[in-house]
């Protein structure tokens, strides 16, 4: 879990230029090649469930329903290459990325 103060980072499924990301299901799959990197470390089975630190979701844009990836700071300072390896997912393919926390 995410500690008190930490900040999330949304990647949106919504390119710099305002188009749709393709493949339609590039949220889940992002989250399922994180789902190694959670709190207290890779445990077996936990391949089947997504971590904490990076959560597929969606949310209401002007562009409708949009896929997005919430990413927990906590991710950057427990596993920096794996933090990198999603922020540069979501530089290479121009996605939109906004600082916000996620209401539960």
């Amino acid at each position: 879990m995410a500690s008190v103060g930490s900040k999330q980072f949304f990647i949106q499924g919504v390119t710099a230029r305002g188009k749709v990301f393709r493949p339609s299901d590039w949220a889940e799959r992002l989250a399922g090649v994180m789902s190694q990197f959670r709190p207290g470390g890779a445990t077996p089975g936990s391949h089947l469930s997504y971590s904490a630190w990076c959560l597929p979701t969606s949310m209401q844009t002007e562009h409708g329903d949009t896929k997005c990836v919430v990413v927990h700071s906590d991710l950057r300072e427990e596993h920096p290459m794996a933090w990198d390896f999603v922020m540069n997912f979501a530089k290479d393919n121009e996605l939109q990325v906004v600082e916000a926390c996620l209401l539960q």
